[in-house]
């Protein structure tokens, strides 16, 4: 017997306010032709003046605790996924830990970008496994409208705010590939990547706040080479093949990221998981986003297989097998 990370619930929560493509044309030159041409977004939700991440990351997680059924008290691990932290420091995720009423275990940040859900659910697991971990909350939450150059239409049209999140249970099962939970997680960086996609700014640059900068045709090609081989990865590392999988919930950058991956693997597209015409990229929010949608609207179900995978910047990339 083996102990496993199970899900047992998840949420998601998004800003009320929400921004059309037809709305950004009349602020920066672009159309929602444009827009939805080069990366089939329509929409997307912006954080109001005032809302923070945590703000954005506590809604999202007292969801999860709710659909999970237990309270903020019965969690001993807390990680928040972030690129846009609340401050410097402390961590985003002690403030979380707060506001639901955790009073024990730890709570800190891990910063991936847009892999970054990915890499705090593999971190998450690892605790789990260790039996250091009973119950884990893993949060990815963004508010990317703060570091967008509202003026480069390349890349203030792709993005948006949101959270979504959660909760991870050990459950002690034989470890084969039909018992629920994590079957793996696989990290992947590569560092010589850095000037694709970047914030130009942070406190040891002299500059606490910068904008997102994005070669996005050198992004798209290695995010479709490398979500395919990590997924290649995942499959291989549990002897399965890619028509064992229910559902791919991808991270949610472009749509033709998403179509070029799915082509690549041989991956029906009707089987992916597709939010980001409604919440463009929300970097490390989009995959647990995605997930919750899915799981709510009664297309995941328990038992299934579920692959979930991510590529960011720096560059970072993974993917993680879930039997729900």
């Amino acid at each position: 017997m083996i102990l496993r990370s199970q899900l047992i619930g998840c949420g998601s929560y998004l800003p009320a306010r929400l921004v059309t493509n037809a709305e950004l044309a009349e602020k920066v030159e672009t159309s929602d032709e444009w827009i939805v041409e080069r990366s089939g977004i329509r929409q997307r939700f912006i954080a109001a003046e005032g809302e923070k991440t945590s703000d954005l990351a506590t809604a999202a997680a007292n969801r999860a605790l709710e659909a999970a059924g237990i309270s903020g008290s019965a969690v001993d691990l807390l990680i928040v996924a972030t690129a846009t932290p609340d401050h410097t420091f402390p961590a985003t995720a002690t403030r979380v830990q707060h506001r639901i009423g955790m009073k024990h275990g730890a709570a800190f940040d891990i910063q991936a970008v847009c892999s970054g859900f990915i890499y705090a659910l593999s971190i998450a697991d690892n605790f789990i496994k260790s039996g250091q971990v009973q119950t884990a909350l893993v949060i990815g939450a963004e508010t990317f409208s703060r570091i967008l150059d509202w003026k480069d239409r390349t890349t203030c049209v792709l993005f948006g705010d949101g959270a979504g999140a959660v909760v991870l249970r050990a459950n002690r099962c034989k470890g084969t590939s039909q018992d629920r939970g994590i079957l793996s997680t696989h990290l992947h960086s590569d560092g010589q990547h850095h000037d694709l996609l970047y914030v130009d700014g942070g406190p040891s640059s002299g500059q606490t706040v910068g904008f997102l900068r994005m070669e996005g045709r050198e992004v798209f090609r290695h995010a479709v080479i490398n979500l395919a081989a990590v997924v290649g990865e995942a499959l291989a590392a549990n002897d399965l093949s890619a028509s064992d999988i229910d559902w791919v919930v991808p991270h949610q950058a472009n749509r033709r990221i998403i179509e070029g991956t799915a082509k690549k693997l041989g991956f029906p597209l009707e089987r992916m998981v597709v939010t980001v015409e409604r919440h463009a990229n929300t970097s490390a929010a989009s995959i647990p986003l995605a997930l919750t949608e899915a799981v709510t609207d009664g297309r995941i179900k328990p038992g299934q297989l579920v692959l979930l995978e991510a590529m960011g910047g720096g560059f970072t990339w993974g993917s993680a097998l879930v039997r729900m």
